[in-house]
């Protein structure tokens, strides 16, 4: 093999760093107490940050070496007459080329080797290969999944006077438990809702019912117990807060405003950080971490919501040619929004036009909202209680109704399948899926997303569209790649359109909750099958694998699959047993689009940010996204209390 010069990395999340280190309140009665108290209680939590020092003073040579988050100290001591070069390739890295770490001297003399200090990553499982360079062979592998701040020594060297080379590896000091926080943080909020779970429970006894009307006024204690406890008894209009709402007020299903909450608070934490753990970032190719379920789920109940909405306003007796207007003008203010929080070149002055990026979470949401919402304008029935369903076709009602727009979305997902697999891509093999860089053994280094990467950069520039993909940490990818680009927008429309289907069987089969939850749990089955056949269950060998960067086919159908399970579990427990009110997601849920826009635009400013003691802490950066997330939970709360909501 080829020497290859070190790769050097910028920040923590590089997977090896390769360069080698030689020789060295108020009353309870006016809001909700869970949102308070969550808030209070997170604000609290400090957890003593993990130090980032190493002392290898016991060691021959060594120097203190200073560590960040998820890096460890790795010393290769050499007893070969012959220098040894160490590369390195990381687990989660799919047939890709070994990256050189750096270069050991030959031992000076029997007995006394030369020792070199290189920092090594510990979020993945990573193989070290050592060769010897005149002849480039391949002296041992060793795989091994180093702990974050441990200290270990590798040994090289003949064994037993032999030329059989012996690798060895010894653990000087043991790493830190960098998942103590998220323990700690899970803890604390399970009791908060424990201790409301009971709060409820007691509140809702009628002796204490009769104290409290005998210490307030009666509005006043049923307004405590029912309004700010989330009774099931409070009817809003039926909308999501993309449309406005019809004039003729309706039941509420507060599970789908949970739904889109859970999902909105999720997605705020991990683009604050998630207290910078890599299962809390977007894979870097194939596969799934918590960062990757989360939008799709946001796109999923937006397509719920617009099945329900223009249901609604059709009853209500609007008209298909005033709500066209109102999607498309809706759309187009999503978009230049998107743009502009993306762009923060405006406070600055004029925007940059040179690298002006395009696609973005927002303008990718207006695409998929005028997409379906124009599909479902075309087929939509303002009554549907009025339908027959005696017929032997009245099991398919919600799907057959409605065909001229399933056979769209099927017609948009072959243009998909077609321009992917079948558009030829200059330098690149047709069909290609991968990320380029070093995976494929570097065969294709520039070829990063096959035809998404092709079709964005010939549509919209390689200055206009996303320059760090997440593909870069692992697979050190040169060439930009935006995982909202132009190929991946159809499969986003697929994903509104299954959520879209949601809302069709609850129009169908309204208040037949056993009819929702099966028909619900159906498709989660049907979904889960088509992803399990194109994915062959495995994460990188499949037909089309798991790809959040091209939202490929199978990470719709699997994260639909999620979503739908996820939505029986909270419609069963909020709208039909009514166990649970929402909270405390249910008031992010009712202003999405002011919390996503809000968290983008003030990230920096505190209280959503401050300067850190220790800023290589896993433990501050848990909490300062944590307090961040809450604060915009308790906003939320807030805005709902006053009724102040925005909807474009």
């Amino acid at each position: 093999m080829a020497k290859r010069k070190p790769k050097k990395f910028k920040d923590a999340s590089s997977v090896v760093g390769a360069k080698a280190r030689q020789n060295g309140m108020t009353q309870p009665g006016k809001y909700d107490m869970f949102a308070i108290a969550a808030v209070a209680l997170v604000v609290a939590v400090c957890v003593v940050p993990l130090t980032a020092e190493i002392s290898t003073s016991g060691f021959p040579h060594h120097k203190h070496i200073v560590l960040r988050m998820d890096e460890a100290v790795l010393t290769v001591n050499n007893e070969l007459d012959t220098e040894v070069v160490v590369s390195w390739m990381s687990e989660h890295c799919y047939q890709c080329l070994y990256q050189q770490l750096g270069v050991v001297p030959e031992g000076s003399r029997p007995g006394q080797p030369t020792s070199v200090n290189f920092v090594v990553s510990t979020q993945h499982e990573i193989t070290l290969q050592l060769n010897s360079t005149p002849v480039n062979l391949e002296l041992c592998t060793v795989p091994f999944h180093f702990g974050e701040h441990g200290n270990y020594s590798l040994w090289v060297k003949n064994l037993n006077d032999s030329s059989v080379v012996n690798c060895s590896l010894v653990t000087h000091a043991d790493p830190v438990n960098s998942y103590i926080p998220i323990l700690v943080a899970f803890l604390i909020f399970a009791g908060l809702a424990v201790v409301f779970a009971i709060g409820k429970t007691i509140l809702g006894l009628d002796a204490v019912k009769a104290a409290l009307f005998r210490i307030g006024s009666s509005m006043e204690t049923e307004r405590l117990i029912n309004s700010e406890l989330g009774s099931p008894g409070r009817t809003v209009t039926l909308t999501d807060n993309i449309l406005p709402p019809p004039p003729n007020p309706s039941k509420r299903l507060r599970s789908l405003d949970t739904f889109r909450g859970i999902s909105l608070v999720i997605m705020v934490f991990v683009n604050y950080g998630g207290g910078r753990y890599w299962f809390f970032r977007h894979e870097s190719w194939n596969g799934l971490t918590v960062a990757d379920l989360v939008f799709p789920w946001f796109v999923f109940i937006m397509g719920t919501s617009i099945a329900l909405s223009i249901n609604s306003l059709l009853r209500a007796g609007s008209t298909r040619c005033s709500l066209l207007r109102k999607i498309v003008w809706r759309s187009l203010q999503l978009f230049v929004i998107g743009v502009f929080i993306i762009n923060p070149n405006y406070c600055q002055g004029p925007l940059s036009w040179d690298n002006l990026r395009i696609p973005g979470v927002l303008q990718r949401l207006a695409w998929s909202y005028l997409v379906v919402a124009c599909l479902d304008l075309l087929v939509a029935r303002g009554h549907v209680d009025i339908l027959t369903t005696d017929t032997w076709w009245s099991p398919g009602l919600d799907i057959l109704l409605y065909w001229p727009a399933w056979l769209c979305v099927l017609l948009l997902e072959i243009m998909w399948l077609c321009l992917t697999f079948l558009l030829p891509v200059p330098d690149c093999p047709t069909g290609y899926l991968g990320p380029g860089g070093i995976g494929d053994m570097g065969l294709y280094a520039n070829c990063t997303g096959g035809a998404a990467g092709f079709l964005d950069r010939w549509l919209l520039g390689e200055n206009h569209i996303y320059q760090t993909p997440s593909s870069r940490v692992i697979y050190a990818t040169r060439v930009p790649f935006d995982p909202e680009g132009v190929l991946g927008s159809i499969n986003s429309i697929l994903m509104t359109f299954l959520g879209l289907q949601a809302g069709k069987i609850i129009l169908h089969y309204r208040d037949l909750h056993r009819s929702i939850m099966s028909r619900f749990l159906i498709w989660g089955l049907l979904l889960g099958v088509i992803s399990a056949v194109l994915t062959k269950c495995s994460k990188d060998q499949g037909f089309i694998p798991v790809n959040k960067n091209l939202w490929s086919l199978s990470y719709v159908t699997t994260l639909a699959c999620f979503a739908y399970v996820l939505l029986v579990l909270v419609y069963y427990t909020v709208d039909v047993k009514k166990w649970w009110s929402g909270a405390p997601f249910y008031y992010p849920g009712m202003n999405s689009i002011l919390v996503y826009v809000g968290h983008e635009v003030f990230e920096e400013y505190f209280p959503f940010r401050w300067r850190m003691a220790n800023n290589q802490s896993h433990a501050e950066h848990l909490t300062q996204n944590l307090v961040a997330t809450s604060c915009w939970v308790f906003i939320s709360y807030l805005l709902y209390r006053k009724k102040i909501f925005w909807k474009i």
